[in-house]
């Protein structure tokens, strides 16, 4: 038998950024993780921090999402200075490229109605064709226009692993990988993680094991009708300095390669790549960027997101089992700033932070109900 004051279920970036803000002195964290057999997003994403058009209808999620992003730099350089580790965290605002009349309306309409429901707190410009070209000097013919957005960026989310899991190890974290949970039961006060042979127990427990907490939630009186959705990625070999801002589709990472996506497929757990939607991601970004024709594609992967019916977080404490916790998103990276220091201390007895209350497990029905359309900058 293992004890703790905080059993957090769950290594990837959303489970390590709340330990990392949970290890506090004094106290006893706990990281129990499946490890690298486990379906792991953190490993498979875009790296994106991206606020561009989120939330429109929910207000909350918007505000959640500029929250994290003003939070981020701070938490790049804690990270830096706590383990030396540079996670490549740059702001310098992204854009989405329109490829139609139609497209770049449907853009201006989303990005006023977020900005009208925000009370006009979100920075945002429109851009015709020539606009973008002064900006984006090598786009391709087809493309008309876009948006910017000045609070956006991208990390290496490797590195943010790494710094993450470093900086916990760092602060007293016991890290457990090859510890996957199969059942958790509560009894006087206390919850029991089983994981194969042995027993993990505290007075709290975090359920951040992205797929995994579709099963686990209703151990603990809590609902988290998590279901896969399927992104597949390329990159390219590494060329010469191309992109300053990412696009919503298209970025140059630190090491030097374009990395593409990102489709939206429901595959199940099939985190597979397919000839034909690959080729329609390298469509779309010879036509944004014609010039990427010429580099080799060096890499190419599917990683499956962790979606809610809705796509946006469930964060709440069971009221039947108080003292559990459930943390699970789509937008491990954007969100990791706001998991470290927002959801941390609320989970350590800080006031719930008021956007929560909107991410409650309720909100589904117990049978669930189909995920509809969503934009694609949800998936970061």
């Amino acid at each position: 038998m293992s004890a703790s004051d905080v059993i957090v279920i769950g290594g990837g970036l959303v489970g390590t950024a709340v330990a990392y803000g949970l290890a506090q002195p004094g106290k006893r964290v706990t990281v129990l993780d499946e490890g690298d057999d486990a379906f792991r997003a953190s490993r498979g994403n875009f790296g994106l921090i991206w606020v561009h058009g989120k939330g429109r209808g929910v207000p909350p999620y918007s505000r959640w999402s500029r929250e994290s992003a003003r939070l981020w730099p701070t938490l790049a350089a804690q990270l830096q200075a706590e383990t030396g580790i540079d996670v490549q965290a740059r702001q310098p605002g992204a854009f989405t490229l329109c490829f139609s009349e139609a497209e770049l309306e449907a853009r201006r309409e989303r990005l006023a109605a977020v900005r009208d429901e925000a009370g006009g707190e979100y920075p945002y410009e429109m851009l015709d064709r020539a606009a973008l070209l002064q900006r984006l000097p090598h786009i391709g013919p087809t493309v008309i226009g876009g948006s910017y957005s000045p609070m956006d960026g991208h990390v290496n989310p490797l590195k943010l692993l790494r710094a993450l899991h470093t900086a916990c190890t760092q602060r007293g974290v016991t890290l457990k990988t090859g510890h996957g949970v199969q059942r958790i039961t509560h009894a006087h006060g206390l919850f029991t993680a089983h994981s194969g042979g042995r027993q993990f127990r505290a007075p709290k427990i975090v359920l951040a094991a992205g797929l995994g907490n579709a099963g686990l939630a209703g151990h603990v009186g809590l609902h988290a009708p998590v279901r896969p959705n399927r992104g597949q990625l390329l990159i390219t070999e590494r060329t010469e300095k191309i992109l300053d801002c990412p696009t919503g589709h298209i970025r140059q990472t630190d090491e030097g390669g374009i990395q593409i996506g990102e489709s939206m497929e429901d595959a199940g757990f099939d985190d597979g790549t397919t000839t034909r939607t690959l080729a329609e991601l390298a469509r779309r970004a010879i036509a944004s960027f014609p010039l990427l024709g010429r580099l080799n594609v060096v890499r190419v992967w599917g990683a499956l997101r962790v979606m809610t019916p809705d796509g946006y977080p469930i964060y709440q404490e069971s009221t039947t089992c108080p003292g559990a916790y459930v943390v699970t998103c789509h937008s491990g990276v954007t969100l990791a700033a706001a998991h470290a220091f927002r959801i941390a201390p609320w989970i350590n007895g800080a006031a719930v932070p008021e956007e929560l209350v909107a991410f409650r497990g309720e909100r589904f029905p117990a049978a669930g109900h189909p995920t509809p359309a969503l934009d694609h900058h949800h998936a970061h």
